[in-house]
């Protein structure tokens, strides 16, 4: 299976840019994992919050074919233990899924086409982090459950 991690904007700091990459680094003895960065919309302040959405889904939906499974980091989503995510990604694979697409989407959230093509939400915590730092805690999150589904010592319980 083949993951994808789908971002409005770039990684700007680099302590956060070194920690991304360490987690990626690791992942590549377990799946294959593209980080995508779609670009920032320029000029904003001219738009309103919805007209920003609706640019960013225009740009999102573009990146997304009609047989990924999508996943929308959100927090309004489902919330899983470590393990809990570990057996879902485990569950997406053994059920033939090829692609499965996470989307960190811009600083107001997604349009609602971009909720209506998702097949699922899910939040990493009901408190609010920047989108930086969501990048950062989503890739160990993948590193922990691959470890977690390999059996290996990296996640504690």
């Amino acid at each position: 299976m083949k993951i994808v991690l789908l971002t409005v904007g770039k990684t700007e700091d680099a302590y956060i840019r070194e920690g991304i990459d360490k987690f990626v680094k690791r992942l590549k003895h377990y799946t294959k994992l593209d980080m995508v960065d779609l670009p920032e919309l320029k000029n904003t302040k001219a738009l309103t919050q919805d007209q920003q959405k609706s640019k960013e889904a225009e740009l999102i939906l573009k990146k997304i074919t009609a047989t990924d499974h999508v996943v929308l980091l959100d927090e309004k989503g489902l919330e899983f233990s470590s393990v809990q995510f570990a057996d879902y990604l485990d569950k997406k694979a053994i059920t033939s899924v090829q692609n499965i697409v996470f989307i960190i989407g811009g600083p107001y959230g997604f349009d609602a086409s971009v909720y209506q093509r998702a097949n699922a939400q899910l939040a990493l915590s009901r408190m609010t982090f920047s989108h930086q730092m969501v990048r950062l805690f989503f890739v160990e999150q993948l590193y922990r459950a691959y470890t977690i589904i390999k059996g290996e010592p990296y996640h504690h319980q």
